[in-house]
């Protein structure tokens, strides 16, 4: 019998933009965000990435780098941008992805590595309420 996938913390919130730049300088200004990382590439994704720290999470920017990014489909729907996706920590993602698709949920893909550097997975929105669920293993650090 699979272990039961164990929720974690909630690592942060996926937000597309159609523009890092214009959204780190809202986050800033509006926001008074003071801790933003550089953007950088995950170019296995399609993706630019760019974490804005919250006290008690983070906010992931993505932007697509072409016309083929699955962030560039979201767009063309949302142009203004918005949420994408949680993400959660979970203790081991194959166990994670093991359990889920025991229950019958859809896990997109296989486990890649994600902007933290550790395995993710994305769970299909019909199957948790209409949203999109990243799976994030919880860094060794943490």
């Amino acid at each position: 019998m699979t272990p039961p996938v164990a929720l974690g913390r909630l690592n942060h919130i996926g937000v597309a933009t159609p523009s890092i730049r214009r959204s780190v300088e809202t986050y800033r200004t509006l926001l008074g965000a003071t801790a933003i990382g550089e953007p950088f590439d995950l170019p296995a994704q399609g993706v630019r990435v760019c974490f804005v720290d919250a006290p008690n999470t983070q906010i992931e920017l993505i932007e697509p780098c072409d016309a083929a990014s699955p962030i560039a489909g979201f767009l063309k729907k949302n142009p203004a941008g918005g949420q994408h996706h949680v993400c959660f920590e979970v203790p081991d993602i194959d166990v994670a992805v093991a359990d889920l698709t025991a229950k019958g949920a859809t896990v997109l893909g296989k486990p890649r590595i994600g902007a933290h550097g550790t395995p993710i997975v994305f769970v299909h929105p019909r199957d948790t309420g209409g949203m999109l669920v990243e799976l994030m293993e919880t860094p060794k650090a943490h």
